[in-house]
């Protein structure tokens, strides 16, 4: 139940036509505190809660447990979250014995897209696809928790 992912900021869309997966995702938050965050998310045409602990060693590693639920649950349930709802498409792209979800957002978020890659651990090497941009692994902005909260068009450009 520990995850351990990094984060990039994308810099072109050829990851597109590389994408063998692709799914609309819709998610709010229940609780977006750092220490715990109740991320309710439909994913295509499926539901799910999950439960993320704080981030540790850079923010890569943290606790995290997910369940599918009914998706009328999930509908239910995202009109309970707080304000600000992230919306994005999600491209699985494989890139040698892994697999890089590469997510670009829409609404508030605008122009944001990111790539996380989870690993088995923090050492673990991988291949960089050309499309890779700079890491954004430790930089609490790009988590989607504070994103719903400070969305990407209102950063200082």
């Amino acid at each position: 139940m520990v995850e351990i992912e990094r984060k990039f900021l994308v810099k072109s869309d050829e990851f597109k036509a590389q994408a063998f997966v692709q799914n609309k995702i819709a998610q709010g938050y229940l609780s977006s505190l750092p220490e715990r965050t109740v991320r309710i998310r439909i994913k295509g045409e499926k539901g799910f809660i999950t439960i993320k602990g704080i981030g540790h060693h850079g923010g890569m590693r943290r606790f995290e447990w997910e369940n599918e639920i009914p998706l009328d649950e999930a509908q239910e349930l995202l009109k309970l979250c707080e304000k600000g709802k992230i919306e994005k498409t999600r491209f699985e792209i494989k890139s040698g014995n892994h697999v890089f979800e590469v997510d670009e957002f829409y609404g508030e978020n605008e122009g944001l897209v990111m790539a996380e890659i989870e690993l088995e651990s923090e050492t673990e090497s991988f291949e960089k696809p050309d499309w890779l941009g700079d890491e954004v692994t430790n930089d609490k902005r790009y988590y989607n928790a504070y994103l719903s909260k400070n969305p990407f068009k209102d950063w200082e450009k």
